[in-house]
C-alpha cells in the first residue's frame, strides 16, 4: 500500500499536487464512465456555437483529480472524502496540462477532519476552486488493523 500522512502528522499549509495533459481519449473515455455526453465535450460543430468557441473538457475530469491526490498522496490512501465544493472558473481544452493542488487548511483535533483547500491550475489560470472535507488515516486506526 501506498504511503500517505496521518492525521497526526497533517500541518496547516501542507500541499500535494498532481498534473496531466487533457486528451482526446481522456474526454472520450470519461464521457463513457460518467454517462456525460453533452456536446460541449464531444461535437466540435456544436461547441463552435457556444460562449467557449470549442470543445472543453467535462469539469469534473479535471475535478477528479483533487480526488486522486487525496486519495493517493495527500492524506493518502485510506482517507475519507466527506464533503467537496467546487466552483469552475474557466473552460479546460484537449492539449492543455491542468495541476491540481490539495492544502491543508484546519484541522478537527475533536472530530479528526481534515479541511482541504482544492484547486486546479492551466499555467497560470486558476480553472477549478474549492475545499474538501476529509477524515485521514490516524495513527489509532493503524494501529487497530495491526
Amino acid at each position: 500500500m501506498a504511503a500517505g500522512v496521518n492525521f497526526e502528522n497533517l500541518v496547516i499549509g501542507q500541499s500535494a499536487s498532481l498534473g496531466k495533459t487533457i486528451t482526446e481519449a481522456d474526454i472520450l473515455l470519461f464521457s463513457a464512465v460518467s454517462m456525460d455526453i453533452n456536446p460541449l465535450h464531444l461535437n466540435e460543430e456544436h461547441a463552435q456555437q457556444s460562449i467557449f468557441k470549442g470543445r472543453v473538457a467535462h469539469g469534473m475530469l479535471c475535478g477528479s483529480l483533487i480526488s486522486a491526490l487525496l486519495g493517493n498522496s495527500l492524506p493518502g490512501p485510506g482517507t475519507i472524502y466527506l464533503t467537496q465544493s467546487m466552483r469552475f472558473r474557466a473552460p479546460v481544452r484537449i492539449g492543455e496540462t491542468v495541476v491540481a493542488t490539495v492544502e491543508v487548511a484546519s484541522l478537527d483535533q475533536v472530530r479528526k477532519r481534515a479541511t482541504m483547500k482544492t484547486m486546479c491550475h492551466v499555467g497560470d489560470k486558476l480553472v477549478i476552486e474549492g475545499e474538501a472535507v476529509v477524515i485521514p488515516p490516524s495513527e489509532a486506526m493503524a494501529e487497530a488493523a495491526d
